[in-house]
């Protein structure tokens, strides 16, 4: 690949962009504002900031939901903004490598390449990568080995559990939840147990600080909500025992998938993984205690790392610039998918 090379993982909270001109990557919210019902308003954090708080002619929406496109062309939009803003390079001409889950259907999956490959900035070549084959790469793993690892992306709508060996997927499942449904259940449970409304940004400010997948964590953090009785918004400190009880369910749920997929682990690549342990990545994977959870119901150690929701954007660099991984990326060019 030639030297302005973008590296692009499209989650459904949040879009990491590599620019290889830069040697950075970018994180913003994959979010978009729309005003009068057609023209791109605001993009990224600019736009997530207005997420509950704008009049009936703007509308926030994310157009990535549960791992596929779901505005084409307000994603493609925000894509060449976002990248406007951010590269020092050019654009026009590049080339580009999108990060895609495996679960999703041969059409779904060349959306993501329509986006870079059908636009204004005719690109040089567009490269696929299955997310979770960059996401170990990022997280520095040789998937080239004949070596078993297990990695468990825990995203904002979907978390996929997959394992990896010899630079491909034995196995990988993509579940329909991940954090946001944690943050619909911190919602009801505030909701149920003290009268208070409150918004998906407070739940999720609620999950990041104070929220715990063990018991015994003893903070707490005021929030404002509207009391459902008398209709007026009041301030009400909620206790991280609270949070705890309202997410455990959910937490339960990501459990039993863990333990499904490692029932079905061919005998010599469950060896692998019990040797080199689970590898969490995702946002939702930053919940205070979350490893040692999985660990406890798997029998198995979980590793953890640094900045996980940005793992895919990192093996993408490296996919990109490290010839022994050439044969991990594939272009969707010449398919004719129905």
């Amino acid at each position: 690949m030639g030297s302005n090379v973008y590296g692009i993982d499209p989650g459904t909270c949040n879009l990491k962009v590599f620019s290889q001109a830069t040697g950075k990557i970018y994180n913003e919210k994959n979010t978009v504002a729309i005003i009068n019902e057609d023209t791109l308003y605001a993009f990224g954090n600019e736009a997530y900031a207005m997420f509950e708080k704008v009049p009936e002619n703007i509308q926030v929406s994310f157009p990535v939901n549960v791992g596929v496109i779901s505005s084409y062309n307000y994603e493609q939009a925000m894509i060449f903004e976002f990248l406007e803003k951010h590269s020092k390079g050019r654009i026009k001409g590049a080339e580009f490598i999108v990060a895609v889950p495996t679960d999703i259907t041969e059409v779904e999956k060349k959306a993501f390449f329509d986006l870079l490959y059908k636009s204004k900035a005719k690109p040089r070549s567009v490269l696929v990568c299955d997310k979770p084959i960059a996401s170990a790469v990022g997280l520095g793993l040789d998937v080239n080995e004949p070596t078993g690892v297990m990695i468990v992306d825990m995203g904002a709508d979907t978390t996929e559990i997959s394992v990896i060996s010899l630079g491909g997927l034995v196995i990988s499942s993509l579940l329909d939840f991940g954090g946001n449904r944690i943050d619909e259940s911190i919602i009801s449970c505030i909701r149920k147990e003290f009268n208070l409304l409150i918004g998906k940004k407070t739940a999720c400010q609620l999950k990041e600080t104070i929220g715990s997948a063990l018991p015994g964590y003893t903070d707490e953090i005021t929030v404002v909500g509207r009391d459902v009785v008398s209709g007026l918004p009041i301030e009400m400190t909620i206790a991280a025992e609270v949070i705890y009880k309202a997410i455990t369910p959910d937490l339960e749920e990501f459990c039993s998938n863990i333990k499904l997929m490692l029932e079905h682990v061919p005998p010599e690549l469950a060896r692998d993984v019990v040797a080199s342990g689970i590898y969490l990545t995702g946002g939702t994977s930053k919940i205070r205690g979350v490893d040692q959870l999985f660990s406890d119901v798997s029998g198995i150690r979980v590793n953890l790392c640094e900045n996980p929701e940005e793992s895919a954007a990192r093996g993408l660099v490296k996919i990109v610039s490290d010839p022994k991984y050439r044969n991990l990326p594939y272009t969707m060019k010449a398919r004719n998918i129905r």
